[in-house]
């Protein structure tokens, strides 16, 4: 039964991905599908744990589909619980059974409106204009050796331990450097927790100090500081002191190898501190750097 919930949350998802929320007449051709219809015809099927179940499932697979439609959406903790109680408050409005189901659509989709306007934005401003459909800002996950590549990496010389900030669903370069015999952690926000691979948020995770040998992040966290660095409305200052955070994290001789680099925070390093090494890759239009922590 759960199961069959289930695909009707995705196939709801499905029916919505891409779609701009923020266009002029787009919120009055935001509905339901039949088998969502089918689904709020059967609520009383399912207890109140498989209904916890659900929602959980729903809030976890929005925030998937959001973020691949923007993936500098950043949602914390916080704006996870929030979503978490709209879908709350759907399921309590489908069994109160008081309003239509067009009316029970219009008020789910005004709070998730709300509900994007105040957890990121941005959105409304560059979205407002757009088309009915937006085009994906795009994140992929990508293959050990471009990473290698791109960040300079020597897997006979790397420190460990070895951190790999937005690692990817899969951890490919963290698994591959655990095969090489390299004690390797990643977190991402959306990989499942194993013994080396974490589900977090980089504001969130806890990077501790002098711990880390080698910190990674393939146009991941600094493709993001860089981002809000250009935005009027960027949260850059939180972004500055999390840069400063993970170079606090290294041991001393530990290094930080990330895409694309970051001139505008880079210059203002104490070189006495700190080593920078620029490198040119390919005929990407971005460079890589490796800052060593000397002391």
């Amino acid at each position: 039964m759960i199961d069959e919930f289930k695909k009707s949350i995705d196939n709801q998802l499905e029916s919505n991905h891409g779609k701009n929320l923020f266009h002029d007449g787009l919120k009055d051709l935001l509905k339901f599908t039949p088998l969502t219809i089918n689904a709020i015809g059967r609520i009383g099927e399912i207890d109140k744990d498989s209904e916890n179940l659900l929602i959980d499932y729903v809030t976890h697979k929005a925030i998937q589909v959001f973020c691949k439609v923007n993936q500098y959406y950043s949602f914390n903790s916080q704006a996870q619980k929030d979503l978490r109680n709209i879908y709350v408050q759907l399921f309590a409005n489908i069994r109160n059974n008081k309003n239509s189901v067009d009316q029970i659509s219009k008020e789910h989709y005004d709070n998730l409106i709300n509900w994007l306007q105040e957890t990121n934005s941005f959105a409304e401003k560059i979205y407002q204009s757009k088309t009915e459909l937006v085009e994906p800002v795009a994140c992929s996950e990508y293959s050990s050796d471009l990473q290698i590549e791109i960040l300079q990496i020597d897997i006979l010389k790397i420190t460990g331990p070895v951190l790999d900030i937005g690692c990817g669903k899969h951890g490919n370069l963290v698994l591959y450097l655990r095969q090489n015999g390299i004690e390797a952690y990643g977190f991402d926000r959306f990989t499942l927790d194993t013994s080396y691979l974490v589900n977090s948020d980089w504001f969130e995770f806890e990077y501790g100090l002098d711990k880390w040998g080698t910190v990674i992040s393939n146009l991941g966290f600094t493709n993001h500081f860089k981002h809000h660095h250009l935005r009027e409305d960027g949260n850059f200052i939180d972004y500055a002191m999390k840069y400063m955070d993970i170079l606090n994290s290294l041991k001393i001789d530990g290094s930080f190898h990330y895409a694309p680099n970051l001139p505008f925070i880079e210059q203002y390093l104490d070189k006495t501190k700190y080593q920078l090494t620029e490198y040119n890759i390919g005929e990407y239009d971005f460079k890589s750097m490796v800052i060593k922590r000397i002391k």
